[in-house]
């Protein structure tokens, strides 16, 4: 029996358990950067198991576990994320959330249980495989600067030659697998913007400087960013959303605060946005007398998945097309924004969509919806995934 088949085997034999688990953490979800409860689980799993784990990194709750083969290797780490999101579940699954207003609508009680599992399963076979693998239990990827950050700083990922991931998607079919090369997720930057002005009676207008106007013509001009400053080469996204002027009917407010996000798929315009959301500002000051306070927040990366390295996760898998995996498929590019870029940025990689679309559903809630659910075959689709380029890239494959 190969070291592919015995791995398989152990997952097949612990897939209820990794459900088990999938389910305990559903049940018992912890926002950023406060999953005490959630590493200390996750500690206790190694607890006892031939490995080095390495808690509290970067003085947070990040985890990770070093496994050492036979014989020296190649180093390769595999990366998992635990944190939920401050969003109240309305599903009516018997696992449910037992923590009001917190909910894992992403699907990381997922990934962390084939990840426990599939470490699990490594950890046994350890004397079948040559080299080193890093199992990265990653906490707060959901809330900047990302937990991602802290561990790369910390330096313990730095004798990775390279590194993988997967994120569970309901959009896509169970089964599915989905590779993109090259910029595959947006970078990010977050804005928060006060304006202020001088309040007064709504009747009365001229005695005022109305921060309502200055805000609602900059939440028009914002949007020529995109349109007039941007290449149409490009993929970027400027969206304004919130605007907070509570107040009552006759009075003009005195300041209001505005909220956004930015994405842009070239690193290069990560810059150029923020200066020319500036411009607009400086006009609005001029314009209509108000003062502007900007706080704009460069935040993740993009998410660089390695050509080389995609393409050999390609040739890995369409062998077990018809097997465990319905399908392997180039996936486009995504707006939305994943702090995996930061182990990516130095560390060649790629990052893997796994399709979890539940049973009988057509249109599925996507990832931070309240109602978001995933089909569990998913997980050991993951671990089997994982697990086969983990090992094929041991071997250098």
């Amino acid at each position: 029996m190969s070291i592919r088949e015995k791995l398989f085997s152990r997952l097949d034999e612990k897939e209820d358990r990794m459900i088990e688990i999938r389910r305990y953490l559903h049940a018992h979800p912890e926002l950023s950067f406060k999953e005490e409860k959630t590493a200390q689980y996750i500690a206790d799993f190694y607890k006892d198991k031939d490995v080095k784990v390495t808690t509290g990194i970067g003085g947070e709750n990040g985890i990770v576990v070093e496994i050492n083969g036979k014989a020296p290797g190649r180093t390769i780490g595999l990366r998992a994320d635990f944190d939920a999101l401050p969003i109240t579940e309305e599903t009516d699954v018997p696992f449910k959330s037992k923590n009001d207003g917190v909910m894992h609508a992403c699907g990381h009680d997922g990934h962390t249980a084939y990840l426990l599992t599939l470490g699990e399963s490594l950890i046994e076979l350890k004397d079948e495989w040559s080299g080193t693998i890093k199992l990265i239990h990653q906490h707060a990827e959901e809330v900047p600067p990302g937990g991602a950050k802290s561990i790369v700083a910390s330096g313990i990922l730095d004798d990775l030659d390279e590194v993988y991931g997967i994120h569970l998607f309901p959009m896509y079919e169970t089964g599915e697998v989905g590779l993109v090369s090259g910029n595959a997720m947006a970078g990010r930057s977050n804005f928060n913007l006060h304006i202020q002005g001088s309040g007064g009676h709504g009747a009365m207008p001229e005695t005022t400087i109305d921060p309502i106007v200055a805000g609602s013509h900059f939440v028009t001009q914002v949007q020529s960013i995109v349109s007039r400053r941007m290449s149409p080469k490009h993929t970027t996204v400027v969206s304004v959303t919130a605007f907070e002027a509570p107040g009552g009917q006759n009075v003009i407010q005195d300041k209001v605060t505005l909220r956004g996000t930015v994405r842009y798929m070239e690193e290069e315009n990560k810059v150029p946005i923020h200066d020319e959301m500036v411009k607009i500002l400086n006009g609005l000051e001029t314009a209509f007398g108000v003062t502007c306070d900007l706080d704009y927040i460069y935040d993740y990366p993009v998410l660089y998945n390695d050509p080389e390295k995609t393409e050999k996760v390609g040739e890995i898998l369409k062998n077990s097309k018809g097997d465990y995996i319905k399908d392997v498929v180039r996936h486009d590019p995504s707006s939305g924004s994943e702090d995996f870029s930061y182990y990516l940025e130095n560390i060649p990689g790629t990052f893997i969509n796994v399709g979890a679309k539940p049973e009988g559903v057509e249109n599925a809630y996507i990832n931070h919806h309240p109602k978001f659910d995933i089909n569990e075959k998913s997980l050991l689709i993951s671990a089997k995934v994982l697990g086969e380029v983990v090992l094929s890239r041991l071997e250098n494959k």
